[in-house]
């Protein structure tokens, strides 16, 4: 099966159960994600199948949308519901006003320091593996961007919000960051994600609409049309010439795109033969073929 299928993620469930998940429902081996979604956090898990993987480096970095809960009153050491506090619990909670004004901090371009507890590299390894060994960690903070950050309610200890943030950003930081901002500590209390990229939960599945539909043999009428894919990319549909000589590696003319550097090419409506780059004129060679 080759395609893209958007997974509705649901808690207590790592990225990599679902892949494994999927290629038990399917039979496909060859599938990979598009961002992982900590065991925590439930929704939009973009996986692309089969011949599919090959695309994953034209998708790029995906910015992520997501929902939740902010907890008031003490830190953890993953920095959401999952970890062990770090301090006892402080019984002052910040006020809207207050929570509000400090949630200002955080958007725009921000420097924001990865958690302890996560797959971010330290000598090649992932951090959480020193962390869970009880090894202090130190992580380098990271520039990146929070397009929106919407505090929706505060009652009661908690906050719910919305957020829009870069790829390689993390909610979970954003969360205890703003904590120590009002310095009453906090963590993130539950998370969801609605969005990643152009992908979002109206055409997501869930992991028992997935089995259905493999079990009725029709999963594949619930993945994307391929022509809707990577739409930045233009694209074209080859003869049996053309198609023939791309799937042996050679370069082919395409004059409808003379400026465009990467370009899809079919055979009929639903068969990508291959993604092209242009290397002269409109000479496009192949830079992944797919059959």
């Amino acid at each position: 099966m080759n395609g893209l299928l958007v997974i509705d993620k649901p808690s207590a469930m790592t990225s990599h159960d679902v892949v494994s998940q999927l290629r038990r429902a399917t039979g496909e081996s060859s599938i990979g994600h598009l961002g992982t979604l900590d065991p925590m956090a439930t929704g939009v898990l973009p996986l692309l199948l089969g011949k599919y993987t090959r695309l994953s480096q034209f998708f790029g970095p995906l910015t992520k949308t997501y929902t939740g809960a902010i907890r008031f009153g003490f830190a953890t050491d993953t920095y959401d519901a999952d970890g062990v506090p770090t301090a006892p619990a402080n019984d002052r909670w910040p006020t809207n006003d207050e929570v509000q004004a400090a949630a200002g901090r955080f958007r725009g371009e921000v420097e924001q320091t990865p958690p302890p507890f996560s797959a971010k590299k330290i000598d090649g390894k992932p951090a959480y593996k020193a962390a869970r060994r009880g090894q202090t960690v130190v992580l380098k903070p990271v520039t990146l961007r929070i397009e929106e950050f919407v505090i929706d309610k505060v009652e009661g200890g908690y906050a719910e919000f919305t957020i829009r943030i870069s790829s390689g950003g993390y909610v979970r930081s954003v969360a205890h960051d703003l904590g120590q901002a009002l310095g009453c500590g906090a963590h993130l209390a539950r998370l969801r994600r609605v969005a990643a990229g152009p992908f979002t939960l109206s055409q997501a599945l869930t992991l028992e609409e997935l089995r259905a539909q493999a079990a009725a043999g029709t999963l594949e009428q619930s993945l994307p049309h391929p022509r809707t894919l990577l739409p930045e990319l233009p694209a074209t549909t080859a003869n049996l010439w053309m198609a023939g000589r791309l799937r042996n590696g050679n370069a082919v003319n395409l004059p409808e795109f003379s400026t465009a550097p990467l370009a899809k090419v079919f055979a009929g409506q639903r068969d990508l033969v291959a993604i092209v780059r242009r290397v002269a004129g409109t000479l496009f060679q192949p830079i992944v073929v797919l059959g």
